[in-house]
Protein backbone atom coordinates (compact mmCIF):
# COMPACT_ATOMS: atom_id res chain seq x y z
CA UNK A 1 0.00 0.00 0.00
CA UNK A 2 1.30 3.59 -1.26
CA UNK A 3 2.12 5.69 1.61
CA UNK A 4 -0.29 9.24 1.30
CA UNK A 5 1.76 12.51 2.08
CA UNK A 6 1.30 14.79 4.57
CA UNK A 7 0.35 17.78 2.40
CA UNK A 8 -2.43 15.62 0.73
CA UNK A 9 -4.10 14.41 4.08
CA UNK A 10 -4.12 18.18 4.86
CA UNK A 11 -5.38 19.23 1.83
CA UNK A 12 -8.29 16.84 1.60
CA UNK A 13 -9.19 17.72 5.56
CA UNK A 14 -9.33 21.34 4.31
CA UNK A 15 -11.60 20.31 1.44
CA UNK A 16 -13.60 18.37 4.42
CA UNK A 17 -14.23 21.44 6.60
CA UNK A 18 -15.10 23.99 3.37
CA UNK A 19 -17.96 21.28 2.26
CA UNK A 20 -18.77 21.03 6.00
CA UNK A 21 -19.71 25.25 6.42
CA UNK A 22 -20.46 27.30 9.72
CA UNK A 23 -23.26 24.88 10.42
CA UNK A 24 -25.57 27.62 8.95
CA UNK A 25 -26.48 25.50 5.79
CA UNK A 26 -24.87 27.72 3.08
CA UNK A 27 -22.12 26.38 2.47
CA UNK A 28 -24.23 23.29 1.16
CA UNK A 29 -26.33 25.56 -0.75
CA UNK A 30 -29.41 24.99 1.69
CA UNK A 31 -31.36 28.09 3.24
CA UNK A 32 -30.93 28.74 6.87
CA UNK A 33 -33.80 29.31 8.77
CA UNK A 34 -33.85 33.24 8.94
CA UNK A 35 -33.72 32.80 5.15
CA UNK A 36 -36.40 30.37 4.87
CA UNK A 37 -39.26 32.90 7.16
CA UNK A 38 -37.72 35.91 4.48
CA UNK A 39 -38.92 33.58 1.90
CA UNK A 40 -41.97 32.65 3.13
CA UNK A 41 -43.05 35.37 4.65
CA UNK A 42 -44.24 34.25 7.51
CA UNK A 43 -43.32 33.55 11.28
CA UNK A 44 -44.96 31.18 13.91
CA UNK A 45 -44.61 32.77 17.48
CA UNK A 46 -45.00 30.94 20.62
CA UNK A 47 -47.24 33.11 23.21
CA UNK A 48 -49.49 32.38 26.48
CA UNK A 49 -52.31 34.53 26.38
CA UNK A 50 -50.44 36.93 29.04
CA UNK A 51 -51.78 40.43 28.54
CA UNK A 52 -50.07 42.69 27.79
CA UNK A 53 -47.38 41.01 27.03
CA UNK A 54 -48.55 39.10 24.23
CA UNK A 55 -52.23 37.60 23.84
CA UNK A 56 -54.96 37.18 21.42
CA UNK A 57 -58.27 39.45 20.62
CA UNK A 58 -60.61 38.98 18.55
CA UNK A 59 -58.92 36.89 16.30
CA UNK A 60 -55.60 39.30 16.54
CA UNK A 61 -52.46 38.98 18.48
CA UNK A 62 -51.27 42.16 20.39
CA UNK A 63 -49.41 43.36 23.47
CA UNK A 64 -46.37 44.69 23.90
CA UNK A 65 -43.31 41.76 23.31
CA UNK A 66 -45.98 41.09 19.97
CA UNK A 67 -45.29 44.76 18.84
CA UNK A 68 -41.76 44.74 19.12
CA UNK A 69 -41.79 41.66 17.31
CA UNK A 70 -43.79 42.72 14.96
CA UNK A 71 -41.36 45.94 14.45
CA UNK A 72 -38.24 43.40 14.17
CA UNK A 73 -39.48 41.14 11.86
CA UNK A 74 -40.84 43.59 9.59
CA UNK A 75 -37.88 44.73 8.87
CA UNK A 76 -36.09 41.42 8.40
CA UNK A 77 -38.61 41.45 5.32
CA UNK A 78 -41.07 38.82 7.47
CA UNK A 79 -44.50 40.66 7.35
CA UNK A 80 -46.94 37.83 8.58
CA UNK A 81 -46.95 37.05 12.42
CA UNK A 82 -48.76 33.80 13.56
CA UNK A 83 -49.57 32.71 16.93
CA UNK A 84 -49.19 29.20 18.21
CA UNK A 85 -50.95 29.59 21.61
CA UNK A 86 -49.60 27.74 24.81
CA UNK A 87 -49.11 27.38 28.29
CA UNK A 88 -45.95 29.44 29.67
CA UNK A 89 -44.89 26.18 31.06
CA UNK A 90 -44.81 24.20 27.74
CA UNK A 91 -43.36 27.22 25.59
CA UNK A 92 -39.61 26.24 25.84
CA UNK A 93 -40.48 22.48 25.46
CA UNK A 94 -42.74 23.39 22.27
CA UNK A 95 -40.10 25.63 21.05
CA UNK A 96 -37.54 23.35 21.12
CA UNK A 97 -40.27 20.84 19.75
CA UNK A 98 -40.43 22.67 17.11
CA UNK A 99 -44.11 23.87 17.33
CA UNK A 100 -42.96 27.78 16.59
CA UNK A 101 -39.78 29.43 15.76
CA UNK A 102 -39.16 31.91 18.57
CA UNK A 103 -41.32 32.51 21.51
CA UNK A 104 -42.95 36.40 22.21
CA UNK A 105 -44.27 36.20 25.50
CA UNK A 106 -42.13 38.92 27.34
CA UNK A 107 -40.54 35.67 28.88
CA UNK A 108 -38.38 36.57 31.59
CA UNK A 109 -34.20 35.81 30.94
CA UNK A 110 -33.36 33.72 33.69
CA UNK A 111 -29.87 31.62 34.32
CA UNK A 112 -31.85 28.59 34.21
CA UNK A 113 -33.62 29.04 30.67
CA UNK A 114 -30.63 30.30 29.30
CA UNK A 115 -29.49 26.76 29.18
CA UNK A 116 -32.30 25.43 27.53
CA UNK A 117 -32.86 28.56 24.86
CA UNK A 118 -30.92 31.23 23.01
CA UNK A 119 -32.92 34.60 24.52
CA UNK A 120 -32.49 37.90 22.03
CA UNK A 121 -31.21 41.00 23.98
CA UNK A 122 -33.17 42.45 26.72
CA UNK A 123 -36.87 44.25 25.06
CA UNK A 124 -38.65 44.81 28.45
CA UNK A 125 -38.32 45.19 32.09
CA UNK A 126 -41.06 44.76 34.57
CA UNK A 127 -41.77 44.03 38.51
CA UNK A 128 -44.26 41.87 40.50
CA UNK A 129 -47.20 41.80 41.85
CA UNK A 130 -49.86 40.66 44.33
CA UNK A 131 -54.08 39.69 43.98
CA UNK A 132 -55.95 38.94 47.11
CA UNK A 133 -59.32 38.18 49.00
CA UNK A 134 -61.33 41.94 48.25
CA UNK A 135 -60.41 43.61 51.61
CA UNK A 136 -57.17 42.11 51.94
CA UNK A 137 -58.18 39.54 54.76
CA UNK A 138 -54.59 38.37 55.57
CA UNK A 139 -52.99 41.32 55.15
CA UNK A 140 -50.44 40.50 52.49
CA UNK A 141 -48.42 43.02 51.12
CA UNK A 142 -44.62 40.81 50.28
CA UNK A 143 -43.86 37.41 49.69
CA UNK A 144 -42.42 37.95 53.06
CA UNK A 145 -45.64 37.79 54.74
CA UNK A 146 -46.77 34.72 52.66
CA UNK A 147 -43.37 33.40 53.90
CA UNK A 148 -44.31 34.49 57.72
CA UNK A 149 -48.14 32.06 57.84
CA UNK A 150 -47.80 28.66 56.81
CA UNK A 151 -51.14 28.30 56.78
CA UNK A 152 -51.27 31.03 53.70
CA UNK A 153 -51.56 29.27 50.22
CA UNK A 154 -50.45 31.47 46.49
CA UNK A 155 -51.65 30.79 43.37
CA UNK A 156 -48.91 30.85 40.69
CA UNK A 157 -48.96 30.33 36.97
CA UNK A 158 -46.97 26.53 36.18
CA UNK A 159 -43.01 27.54 34.87
CA UNK A 160 -43.44 31.60 36.24
CA UNK A 161 -40.20 32.73 38.12
CA UNK A 162 -42.45 33.81 40.39
CA UNK A 163 -42.38 30.50 42.10
CA UNK A 164 -38.62 30.46 42.15
CA UNK A 165 -39.11 34.19 43.48
CA UNK A 166 -41.36 32.97 46.72
CA UNK A 167 -39.22 29.55 47.62
CA UNK A 168 -36.21 32.22 47.85
CA UNK A 169 -38.20 34.65 49.84
CA UNK A 170 -39.30 31.49 52.66
CA UNK A 171 -42.19 30.51 50.99
CA UNK A 172 -42.61 26.50 51.39
CA UNK A 173 -43.14 24.51 48.47
CA UNK A 174 -46.61 23.13 49.78
CA UNK A 175 -48.05 26.89 50.26
CA UNK A 176 -47.74 27.24 46.17
CA UNK A 177 -50.48 26.11 44.61
CA UNK A 178 -49.63 25.65 40.65
CA UNK A 179 -52.29 26.61 37.96
CA UNK A 180 -52.00 26.80 34.10
CA UNK A 181 -52.93 30.30 33.70
CA UNK A 182 -53.93 33.98 35.08
CA UNK A 183 -57.67 33.13 34.70
CA UNK A 184 -57.24 29.47 36.70
CA UNK A 185 -55.28 31.57 39.39
CA UNK A 186 -57.85 33.64 40.01
CA UNK A 187 -60.59 30.90 40.51
CA UNK A 188 -58.23 29.51 42.74
CA UNK A 189 -58.48 32.64 44.92
CA UNK A 190 -61.91 32.97 44.73
CA UNK A 191 -62.58 29.43 45.24
CA UNK A 192 -60.87 29.69 48.45
CA UNK A 193 -57.71 26.56 47.29
CA UNK A 194 -55.63 29.93 47.50
CA UNK A 195 -55.14 32.85 49.41
CA UNK A 196 -53.73 34.96 47.15
CA UNK A 197 -51.74 34.85 43.51
CA UNK A 198 -48.82 37.07 41.91
CA UNK A 199 -47.10 37.45 38.27
CA UNK A 200 -45.91 40.26 36.72
CA UNK A 201 -47.50 43.60 38.34
CA UNK A 202 -48.70 44.19 34.87
CA UNK A 203 -49.79 41.30 33.44
CA UNK A 204 -52.27 40.53 36.73
CA UNK A 205 -53.36 44.16 37.66
CA UNK A 206 -54.66 44.11 33.59
CA UNK A 207 -56.20 40.64 33.89
CA UNK A 208 -57.85 41.65 37.08
CA UNK A 209 -59.33 44.85 35.43
CA UNK A 210 -60.94 42.87 32.58
CA UNK A 211 -62.35 40.19 34.50
CA UNK A 212 -64.28 42.34 36.73
CA UNK A 213 -63.89 39.76 39.89
CA UNK A 214 -65.31 41.73 42.80
CA UNK A 215 -64.12 38.84 45.12
CA UNK A 216 -60.48 39.86 44.10
CA UNK A 217 -58.22 42.93 44.75
CA UNK A 218 -54.54 44.46 43.61
CA UNK A 219 -52.67 44.75 46.36
CA UNK A 220 -51.39 48.85 46.59
CA UNK A 221 -48.58 49.37 47.81
CA UNK A 222 -46.90 45.38 47.17
CA UNK A 223 -43.33 45.32 48.51
CA UNK A 224 -40.76 43.89 45.73
CA UNK A 225 -38.70 41.15 46.75
CA UNK A 226 -35.27 42.03 46.98
CA UNK A 227 -33.73 39.45 44.65
CA UNK A 228 -31.94 38.48 41.65
CA UNK A 229 -34.35 38.47 39.17
CA UNK A 230 -36.14 41.36 40.32
CA UNK A 231 -36.83 43.58 38.21
CA UNK A 232 -37.13 41.05 35.66
CA UNK A 233 -36.26 41.55 31.78
CA UNK A 234 -38.30 39.86 29.23
CA UNK A 235 -36.88 38.95 25.73
CA UNK A 236 -37.59 36.97 23.00
CA UNK A 237 -36.84 33.20 23.05
CA UNK A 238 -35.19 30.99 20.19
CA UNK A 239 -34.05 27.47 19.30
CA UNK A 240 -29.93 27.19 20.16
CA UNK A 241 -29.46 25.92 17.07
CA UNK A 242 -31.06 29.27 15.31
CA UNK A 243 -28.25 31.83 16.09
CA UNK A 244 -28.97 33.25 12.25
CA UNK A 245 -32.44 34.43 13.26
CA UNK A 246 -31.63 35.35 16.85
CA UNK A 247 -28.59 37.27 15.71
CA UNK A 248 -30.60 39.03 12.36
CA UNK A 249 -33.17 40.22 15.04
CA UNK A 250 -30.61 41.44 17.43
CA UNK A 251 -29.55 43.66 14.93
CA UNK A 252 -32.85 44.70 14.16
CA UNK A 253 -33.81 44.90 17.98
CA UNK A 254 -30.60 47.18 18.74
CA UNK A 255 -31.61 49.21 15.58
CA UNK A 256 -35.29 50.35 17.45
CA UNK A 257 -33.52 50.98 20.93
CA UNK A 258 -31.21 53.33 19.61
CA UNK A 259 -33.79 55.04 17.55
CA UNK A 260 -35.86 55.60 21.22
CA UNK A 261 -38.99 53.60 19.45
CA UNK A 262 -39.36 50.77 22.37
CA UNK A 263 -41.24 53.15 24.20
CA UNK A 264 -43.51 53.79 21.51
CA UNK A 265 -44.29 50.53 20.62
CA UNK A 266 -45.05 49.64 24.20
CA UNK A 267 -46.66 52.45 25.78
CA UNK A 268 -50.03 51.86 23.69
CA UNK A 269 -50.28 48.51 25.75
CA UNK A 270 -49.76 50.77 29.41
CA UNK A 271 -46.13 50.43 30.09
CA UNK A 272 -43.83 53.57 30.26
CA UNK A 273 -40.30 54.49 29.11
CA UNK A 274 -39.62 55.66 32.94
CA UNK A 275 -40.35 52.10 34.67
CA UNK A 276 -40.60 49.39 31.69
CA UNK A 277 -37.82 50.61 28.99
CA UNK A 278 -34.55 48.55 29.57
CA UNK A 279 -30.93 50.29 29.40
CA UNK A 280 -29.45 49.76 26.01
CA UNK A 281 -26.15 48.80 27.46
CA UNK A 282 -27.87 45.88 29.50
CA UNK A 283 -26.92 42.56 27.90
CA UNK A 284 -28.39 39.31 27.56
CA UNK A 285 -25.25 37.71 28.48
CA UNK A 286 -24.98 39.58 31.59
CA UNK A 287 -28.31 38.32 32.97
CA UNK A 288 -27.60 34.64 31.97
CA UNK A 289 -24.24 34.43 33.98
CA UNK A 290 -25.47 36.11 36.93
CA UNK A 291 -23.35 38.85 36.00
CA UNK A 292 -26.12 41.43 36.35
CA UNK A 293 -27.41 40.74 39.66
Amino acid sequence: MKKISLGIMMFTLLLFVAACGNGDGNASGEKNVLEELQEKGKVTVGFANEKPYAYEEDGELKGAAVEIAKEVLGNLGIEEVEGQLSEFGNLIPGLNAGKFDLVTAGMAITPDRCENVAFGEPEIQYGEGLIVSAGNPENLFSYKDIAANPDIKVAVMSGATEIDFLLREGVEDRQIVRVPDIPASFSAVESGRAHATTGTEMTIKMALESANADKLEFVEGFEQPEIEGVPSYGAAAFRTDNEDLRKAYNEELAKLKEAGKIAELIEPSGFSAEMNVVDNDLTTASICSGEKY
